[in-house]
């Protein structure tokens, strides 16, 4: 089974970037989806348990045990794809699996390249934030884990909704910053409120400053919010810092519903023609 080190994983972005390229992470919770994003370009294939809620026809929805789930999908995805870095997204304040060494060990030994902070709490609020601190299962837990990564040299995404917990992830040590500035607009379970693409392009430069205040190397990608189409993300590079895009919603729903919707009415539509006698 194919692994990539966290300095290969970096040289690509580097090597990529470098020559004009922006970097897709893009969200693969099944194999037929991995493989076409893979044929696609994408750099890095992102796994979250949330990406079955998607495939479900659900809006995206945390579901049962989430790093059971992602761990088990591993196997789908790697089955099909072994030559892009695949990412494993952890529930950092899972309260059955404490011992974070060993829950990071149990996500490379099923296939994953690196790790992401997903379902993360930075966009939860204040207060479900503060219910979970309370017990030591909060934000916390989420830069303990990505400071683990880095000690254990695996490469390491953070999703961030604050310049406070950019900065925090960035000390921790992570990779790549994310600013997630919202649930994905569009399809048919999408949310049409929140911010434009402007308020979320200044949002996104407020998180990119704090991360770049604590470690000027750090990789910024965007996600989220209006940031949903091709056509958006060329706006995203031409005003933020970012080098590329973390798609979920934008890659493994919205395409998928209107690929299937179309063809089933380009299907309906064919007439019935009685046979020549």
């Amino acid at each position: 089974m194919r692994m990539f080190e966290r300095l290969e994983i970096l040289a690509n972005i580097e090597a990529q970037t470098a020559k004009g390229n922006a970097i897709l992470a893009a969200g693969s919770s099944c194999g037929l989806v991995a493989k076409c994003a893979a044929l696609g370009g994408a750099d890095m294939l992102v796994v979250y348990s949330t990406g079955l809620s998607r495939l479900m026809g659900l809006p995206t929805s945390r579901i049962g045990d989430s790093n059971a789930r992602t761990i088990e999908m591993a196997a789908e995805i790697r089955n099909v794809v072994s030559d892009v870095p695949v990412i494993g997204g952890v529930e950092a304040w899972d309260p059955v699996r404490l011992d974070l060494d060993r829950l990071l060990d149990q996500f490379w030994a099923a296939g994953y390249s690196g790790v992401i902070n997903y379902p993360t709490i930075s966009t939860m609020g204040d207060k479900w934030r503060d219910r979970r601190g309370r017990v030591g299962l909060g934000f916390e837990r989420e830069i303990e884990m990505i400071a683990k990564a880095r000690k254990k040299d695996i490469f390491s995404m953070a999703y961030v909704a604050s310049a406070e917990d950019a900065a925090s992830m960035a000390e921790a040590g992570a990779d790549c910053i994310v600013p997630h500035v919202g649930a994905t607009r569009g399809g048919l379970v999408g949310h049409e409120e929140g911010q434009a693409i402007g308020e979320a392009i200044r949002k996104i430069n407020g998180i990119n400053e704090a991360a770049r205040a604590v470690r000027p190397d750090v990789v910024l990608l965007a996600h989220g919010g209006a940031i949903a189409e091709p056509e958006d993300t060329a706006e995203v590079y031409r005003s933020t810092d970012c080098v590329g895009f973390v798609g979920a919603s934008s890659i493994e729903r919205i395409p998928i519903e209107r690929a299937i919707k179309s063809t089933a009415e380009a299907f309906k539509a064919v007439p019935l023609i009685p046979a020549e006698t």
